[in-house]
Order: structure tokens, then sequence, then C-alpha cells
């Protein structure tokens, strides 16, 4: 029976004063949402892979390309297009990212292998099902960042603006 009574008190004190009675919300485990103070904004690990295709973006217009519909295009322009952005991404990539390859080696010869860990090697082919081996062919070096320098973000800027809309006044 205080279940039901509970249902109808609930339901109305929601109907005429949008919050749950808090004797009733602690009953149930449920605990009265504390308003947050407002805090200086704190920035995560996406700020800086957006702030990244912000500045690949500004320099050489990325995502430009990469949005546009280029079906009506001929191979031709195409690879002249993608010569030049090609070269200014690589500019500031390296400008901002000491990328570094995971295993310094010849692709295409045997690699004895340092480590198992997935997320530094993946291993092709005819994989033991301990998922470990002593070696393979190195297909591909991988990539690490080294060293990332982007730019200090300012506090009043928003990471997920990566190109700000211009408008030409005239």
């Amino acid at each position: 029976m205080g279940r039901i009574a509970f249902a109808f008190r609930s339901f109305f004190a929601i109907l005429f004063t949008g919050q749950l009675p808090a004797d009733i919300a602690q009953a149930f485990g449920f605990a009265k949402a504390k308003p947050q103070p407002k805090a200086v904004r704190q920035f995560g690990p996406s700020d800086g892979a957006l702030q990244m295709l912000g500045i690949l973006q500004r320099d050489s217009r990325l995502l430009d390309f990469m949005m546009e519909d280029i079906s009506a295009f001929e191979d031709g322009q195409i690879g002249a297009a993608v010569r030049n952005l090609h070269d200014q991404c690589r500019d500031s990539l390296t400008r901002y990212v000491r990328l570094v390859p995971v295993i310094d080696g010849v692709e295409g010869t045997f690699t004895k292998l340092d480590t198992n860990d997935p997320g530094a090697v993946k291993l092709l082919g005819n994989v033991p099902a301990s998922g470990k081996a002593a070696g393979g062919v190195l297909r591909h070096k991988g990539w690490r960042a080294d060293n990332v320098g982007l730019p200090q973000l300012a506090a009043s800027q928003n990471p997920a603006i990566i190109a700000p809309a211009e408008i030409e006044i005239e």
C-alpha cells in the first residue's frame, strides 16, 4: 500500500511542482540533482583533435576539400589539387606533431617483436591462438606521436568551431 501512496504523491508533486518529493527520492535511492557551479572550461582529449582539424583547415583547406563532392571532376584535376593539398597538410602536421615509426624497420623484412601490445602492433595472417608471436614480416611500420606541440587554446575559444564562417562585407 505504501508504494501506491508514493506513486500518487510522486505523480501530483511532479505535475504541480515539477519535482519528486525529497523523502520519496531518498527512499528509492534517487539523489536530487544539485545545481552545478559555473566552472572554468576543462579541455579534453578531443579538443586537441578538433584543434588539429582546425589547423589543417586553416593552412590547407583540408575540410573544404574532403566535404566537397568531387565526382564531377576529372582524375587529372583531382590529382593536381591533391598534390598541393598534400604538401600543405604535411607541413602543418610536421609543424605541430613529431611522428616516429612504431617499429623502425624495413618493410617487407622479418622483424622480431619486442611487444605483443595490440595497441602498438597488429598481427596479421596466421596468428597463433595465444595471440602472441616471436616475429613476422613487417608490412607497415605504424606511427606514433613522439611529441605534440599544439598552441594553447584560449579559455573563450570553442574547440568545436573548427573553422569560422567567413563573411565579406562590401
